[in-house]
């Protein structure tokens, strides 16, 4: 683990603003959640001014990467602390999706993700768990209430998705899940 309180300290007292980016174009809350730096996060949420939402060079929140790298104690210090769990585009929900970070997922949805999100080109959590990630998490966000008929920019679904990636027991809840829609209707 990495952490840097004292310097951070110093230096904000010497007058850096954690909200500029540093070399790499990142503000001082992403490095901290990259680098792994509890304590570190924990001051400089504290800091006046702070800009929970900030964003590196790729448009990632701190948020997002805690999010993918499955970092829980990150995570609820910076939404108990402001940060958004809803934003244009990819969100934190998307990451944690397309990891089958479970805990996180649930983390995220518990306090208002927005569970249809959409990506630039239309990608859903849904369809990013159906892709990448393991059946338990696509069950999961269907019984959250996904949407499985959404379709992205490329008029592929979820089910689809889930196909192209030979992810058959992701696929077959997705299945179940539009047949029983169909069923109600």
């Amino acid at each position: 683990m990495f952490d840097q309180t004292p310097v951070v300290a110093n230096l904000i007292s010497r007058g850096m603003d954690p909200n500029s980016p540093n070399e790499n174009g990142e503000p001082a809350l992403v490095v901290a959640v990259r680098a792994g730096a509890p304590q570190t996060l924990a001051y400089l949420i504290k800091q006046p001014g702070i800009q929970l939402d900030a964003t590196n060079r790729a448009d990632e929140t701190a948020l997002m990467l805690a999010a993918n790298a499955n970092d829980l104690k990150s995570a609820k210090a910076l939404i108990e602390s402001g940060a958004s769990v809803n934003r244009p585009h990819w969100t934190p929900l998307h990451y944690a999706a397309s990891k089958g970070h479970i805990a996180m997922m649930r983390l995220l949805l518990e306090n208002d993700a927005y569970i249809d999100a959409e990506s630039p080109n239309g990608t859903t959590p849904l369809m990013m768990a159906s892709f990448y990630a393991t059946p338990i998490s696509v069950k999961l966000l269907l019984e959250e209430g996904a949407d499985p008929t959404l379709v992205n920019k490329d008029g592929q679904s979820a089910l689809e998705m889930a196909l192209m990636k030979d992810k058959f027991q992701s696929a077959a809840y997705i299945r179940a899940f539009l047949e029983a829609l169909a069923a109600k209707e």
